[in-house]
């Protein structure tokens, strides 16, 4: 089915035509519609307009409305103000538009009109580190972007670009090939269990802070440990063979992780820092034969005119260190290359932290000049803010350490299932048990995504579980509601009814359902989760006004009861959808 014009976007072509015949010279201006306390819409353009052309803003006005016909689309328009138009809709365009949209399993949300190839680079754990809060905010909003771009058609392509290469590789292998016995763990196809991601990490936790207390304290081994390194970068079969058993033990963990954050990972799309290594010579040598790098003190390095450190000399980025060996810039632009130049990338996303910002500005700056990145690529960084403790500080244990993802989402189930059981009426334990995942993690997603990505954010899991304000649970409860509604209203079928008048809080219902397909297409292109989040915390709210004032079942006629069935059914549907794109669950029961 086609997509279906809004009715902002209908109401935005009447008056932009009635614009153009009344000003001609303003023949495709903007009538900047937008919707308005005073009425339905409310349009401002005609000010600015009314000025460039030295006419009266409120006769200019009065023209463009005796050019724009009513009835059918448009009920109402006046002229207020200096020369505002005030625009109310009729009932039966609002029930017709929402009608068409419930006709299309895609809402009426159209495609992209020039979709492209977007890779997504998020969720970027460290081999032989366990995950921990920090971890959560890239791999949530990635994979909420992820949703977002595919549902408007875009061709995305995943990347997690785990932190498998480096120094410590030495330390670990060395210490394994001098303590076989200690990395026991086989793993298999149980990978995806919870005991033996748990397992895996515990096994890797132990290796590291042995391998890490001989490497502080034996300075032979040390030296050994770093000659590891060379033989890992060179490629050696035995040191090459136990790096992979780390990885292997790593991702293992890392399946079981995000299989807890209900998050769906696939192996092919996990391309880490080692991915690269064979770009890397190249990268370099193509970066200094063009002229974009320079050596400086024996290192590479890319200078920029801007970028200055505390004593005032520039600040470099170093793509190849003194010694030969590759700092992380040397891997983001071989990467950059491989994305563009393999997997075809017109846009290429980087969920990383805000700190990152003057490293990923550089590094997107070095491939332009390399021409790496052209007018047909954009390259951006989705920065995202820290995440804060109830005392608005860094999140950390009462200990000061860093917390433990995994320990985060399952008291995150834990708050959720207190919650769930005190609600349940008809949920068995094993049915409790499973809302409680749905719950506790929805909403450990929810606030990570209804706050914008750029922001900070408190961690609050009280709040977070909440049945009222702004929570994922807030949401979830209205959709149960509605199908519960649904499931009382036996023979009573959900039908749109565009003869009947609707009230206030009917309007405005219909009215933000319409809005849905707008939405999308704003937090697409402006990679902006938290809209989509507002958007279904307010359609919730104004559901839940429409449910305290109008009657369903209980309504006055049987066309009023299928009407507002139709309003409920519609509701669910958009509020399924919009959670599905932020990776939350909708249960059917709370």
């Amino acid at each position: 089915m086609a997509s279906v014009p809004s009715l902002a976007s209908s109401v935005n072509q009447r008056v932009a035509d009635a614009l153009a015949s009344a000003l001609p010279e303003a023949g495709g201006a903007d009538p900047l519609l937008r919707r308005s306390d005073r009425a339905d819409f409310q349009a401002n353009g005609i000010l600015a307009l009314a000025k460039k052309a030295k006419a009266n803003p409120r006769d200019l006005a009065a023209t463009v409305v005796g050019g724009i016909p009513t009835g059918d689309l448009i009920q109402e328009i006046e002229v207020s103000g200096p020369g505002f138009l005030n625009i109310t809709i009729t009932d039966r365009a609002i029930i017709e538009t929402l009608a068409a949209r419930a006709g299309d399993d895609r809402l009426g949300v159209p495609f992209a009109a020039n979709p492209g190839t977007t890779v997504i680079d998020y969720a970027q754990p460290n081999v032989a580190k366990e995950m921990h809060v920090g971890h959560l905010r890239s791999a949530v909003i990635g994979a909420a972007m992820v949703e977002i771009l595919e549902f408007t058609g875009e061709k995305v392509v995943r990347r997690h670009h785990i932190g498998d290469w480096g120094t410590q590789f030495g330390m670990l292998i060395q210490y394994l090939l001098e303590h076989p016995h200690e990395l026991d763990h086989k793993g298999g196809e149980d990978a995806d269990e919870q005991a033996s991601g748990e397992e895996a990490m515990s096994n890797l936790n132990r290796l590291y802070k042995a391998s890490r207390a001989l490497f502080d304290s034996d300075e032979e081994f040390k030296t050994r440990a770093r000659a590891r390194v060379v033989d890992l970068q060179a490629g050696e079969p035995q040191t090459l063979e136990l790096w992979q058993r780390f990885v292997d033990e790593s991702k293992i963990y890392f399946y079981s992780v995000f299989n807890k954050l209900d998050m769906d990972i696939q192996d092919p799309d996990v391309v880490g820092e080692s991915g690269y290594n064979d770009m890397l010579v190249e990268t370099c040598e193509l970066l200094e034969e063009s002229g974009v790098a320079v050596r400086s003190n024996g290192a590479l390095c890319v200078f920029f005119d801007d970028v200055k450190g505390p004593d005032g000399n520039p600040t470099p980025l170093i793509v190849r260190k003194s010694d030969g060996g590759f700092g992380y810039a040397a891997t983001d632009l071989s990467a950059i290359r491989d994305r563009v130049g393999k997997l075809g990338a017109t846009e290429l996303i980087y969920v990383v932290d805000a700190r990152q910002s003057l490293h990923f500005r550089m590094v997107f700056e070095t491939a332009r000049r390399a021409g790496w990145l052209n007018d047909g690529v954009k390259a951006v960084q989705l920065a995202f803010g820290t995440v804060l403790g109830k005392d608005g500080k860094p999140f950390k244990t009462r200990e000061g350490e860093t917390v433990r993802l995994v320990d985060l989402l399952d008291e995150a189930v834990e708050r959720a299932a207190t919650v769930v059981r005190e609600k349940a009426q008809d949920l068995s334990e094993d049915e409790i048990a499973e809302r409680a995942a749905q719950v506790g993690i929805g909403a450990v997603k929810y606030a990570d995504l209804s706050t914008s990505a750029s922001r900070d954010y408190k961690f609050d899991l009280d709040q977070m579980v909440s049945l009222t304000g702004d929570t994922s649970v807030y949401l979830q409860y209205a959709y149960a509601r509605i199908q519960s509604i649904l499931r009382k209203a036996g023979d009573a079928r959900s039908v749109a009814h565009a003869e009947l008048a609707l009230t206030p809080s009917e309007r405005a219902l219909g009215l933000h359902l319409d809005q849905f397909g707008e939405l999308i297409a704003e937090a697409a292109s402006e990679h902006a989760p938290h809209k989509v989040a507002a958007y279904l915390y307010q359609l919730a709210s104004l559901y839940t006004t429409f449910y305290a004032e109008c009657p369903v079942l209980k309504a006055d006629t049987p066309e009023q009861v299928e009407n507002r069935l139709f309003l409920c059914d519609l509701t669910a549907r958009t509020l399924t959808k919009g959670m599905s794109l932020l990776g939350i669950r909708t249960p059917e029961k709370l």
